[in-house]
């Protein structure tokens, strides 16, 4: 059997870290099959370890500039 996977939607306001509650802007799926996110500041704080683990990321911090 096969399973299609939709695309995540894009991160909204209601999209919150997993660290610290702040506005998400990272989303991590990670190769165990789970999935976090992250603010910016953790996303660049943890951004060798995301790396390691992570089988995807969606990184929207550019939207930080649109402001």
């Amino acid at each position: 059997m096969t399973t299609a996977v939709a695309p995540n939607p894009a991160l909204t306001a209601e999209d919150r870290c997993d660290r610290c509650g702040a506005q998400a802007y990272l989303r991590v799926e990670l190769q165990s099959g789970g999935e976090l996110l992250f603010c910016a500041h953790h996303a660049r704080e943890h951004g060798d370890k995301i790396r390691e683990i992570a089988a995807t990321v969606v990184d929207e911090t550019h939207r930080l500039d649109e402001r």
